[in-house]
């Protein structure tokens, strides 16, 4: 199979996952981060004072996760949004860090760093020029403001 299909159906399917975990969490209006950050592990202190603001810390924990989701999904903005995803990453692979153990069966690297590398490399490789929508809707974009491209896709 031709690279730039693996590109295009991982960051597909990555997308599925990150849209999927957003959008359930949107759709119940029970969820919230509280008992995540309450459980924190690494950076304790950090993670609980988070809880002081919930309805802000819940409201963009969704929409990030669902947003990224959508960028990977359709291939637009992928680079900043692979970035900010591997940022949200790091955020959610801390807590559970009970250095050198990552979480329950994981030694230091579990799917958190795996999915920090796999947004990382799309960042890298323009992911959303890949089978995605990037190029026909920011081009014009860029053509007005060409410095955009480095950040965007």
């Amino acid at each position: 199979m031709h690279q730039k299909n693996i590109v295009f159906l991982l960051r597909v399917s990555l997308g599925w996952l990150f849209f999927y975990a957003g959008i359930t969490k949107v759709l119940n209006p029970a969820w919230s981060a509280e008992a995540f950050l309450k459980g924190a592990k690494t950076f304790s202190d950090f993670y609980m004072s988070l809880t002081n603001y919930m309805p802000t810390i819940n409201f963009v924990n969704k929409w990030s996760l669902t947003l990224l989701g959508i960028s990977l999904i359709l291939g637009i903005f992928v680079r900043l949004s692979s970035v900010l995803g591997a940022a949200l990453m790091v955020l959610y692979y801390l807590p559970a860090l009970n250095f050198p153990i990552a979480s329950q069966n994981y030694y230091l690297v579990d799917y958190h760093i795996i999915f920090i590398l796999v947004l990382l490399y799309f960042a890298s490789v323009k992911a959303g020029r890949i089978n995605g929508m990037e190029k026909d809707i920011t081009d014009g974009i860029y053509k007005k403001y060409p410095k955009l491209k480095d950040y965007l896709g």
